[in-house]
């Protein structure tokens, strides 16, 4: 709450200056910094929902809401970037004045402001993807604000009016390099992609290797969120190990757990001669 209250601040002032000066770059960190309020109240309700217990129509719980929350995020701080760079471009062909030294106040007090966030939110934004989200929003905002300086003092000493756009260029580029591995990310899991660290087939084969297991089929593995995977699948067993099929059953589960992090796990058995579990359809293997 503390972050949201200095951003909000910072945004009106930063917004006035800009205005002010008639820098482009400063109202683009004005902008960016508005982006970023928005971006802490998505990520605060996102984490409050998220741990919200499962329920009957959510019954792996509301873990993924951060997810979301992370995902719309980075979709506004691309599109706000995108917007920056095409503003940009436009200026070098219809260049405007910049006052400097208004230039490099604002962008001064916007850099102090946007470090203090950005450390407030690291060690958290290491675990988590919906914080993550709303900590790249200040470390742009902090490269925002740098190169701010930078370009105000370039046109207080050179007068290089055009050097306003180029650092609106570097930082909207900047951002969207830092944006697009967590956008993959965030959909990966939405679409119940597996782990990104987990090879399928590796995972086939040496359940495969413990004994008494003939065949694994409907394999689908999952990732609740960033921190909790989930499996299932059918283990087809001899009937001759039928009697050791809970055996076969915790060996399987003490493998995923530790080889793989998966920690949930529904597994059901049965033997080759079963007819109910239908083969998969061709071309799909074992997991389908």
């Amino acid at each position: 709450m503390c972050a949201l209250g200095l951003n909000l601040l910072l945004t009106i002032v930063e917004t006035i200056a800009g205005l002010l000066a008639g820098s482009l770059a400063l109202v683009a960190d004005a902008v960016h910094n508005l982006s970023d309020c928005g971006s802490f109240i998505i990520a605060i309700i996102a984490r409050r929902i998220g741990r919200w217990p499962s329920d009957e129509l959510r019954t792996f719980g509301y873990r993924r809401a951060e997810i979301i929350g992370a995902l719309i995020n980075l979709t506004i701080l691309t599109v706000i970037s995108i917007f920056l760079i095409y503003e940009a471009v436009a200026r070098f062909f219809d260049p405007q004045p910049v006052r400097g030294w208004i230039v490099v106040g604002a962008a001064a007090v916007a850099l102090a402001v946007n470090l203090v966030t950005t450390t407030m939110l690291y060690a958290v934004s290491r675990h988590n993807l919906n914080v993550r989200a709303a900590y790249l929003h200040n470390l742009g905002d902090s490269f925002s604000s740098f190169g701010v300086i930078v370009a105000g003092v370039a046109i207080l000493l050179f007068g290089i009016v055009w050097i306003d756009s180029v650092v609106t260029l570097l930082v909207a580029a900047l951002i969207l390099w830092q944006s697009f591995p967590d956008i993959r990310r965030s959909i990966h899991i939405l679409m119940e992609g597996a782990p990104a660290d987990v090879e399928t087939a590796a995972l086939l084969a040496e359940m495969h290797a413990v004994a008494g297991v003939a065949e694994v089929h409907h394999l689908h593995l999952w990732e609740l969120d960033e921190h909790h995977r989930a499996l299932e699948a059918h283990i087809v067993v001899e009937s001759d190990q039928l009697d050791r099929w809970t055996v076969i059953k915790q060996e399987l589960k003490q493998l995923l757990g530790e080889r793989f992090d998966v920690r949930h796990s529904t597994l059901e058995f049965e033997t080759r001669d079963e007819t109910a579990c239908q083969p998969c359809p061709p071309g799909r293997g074992r997991s389908c």
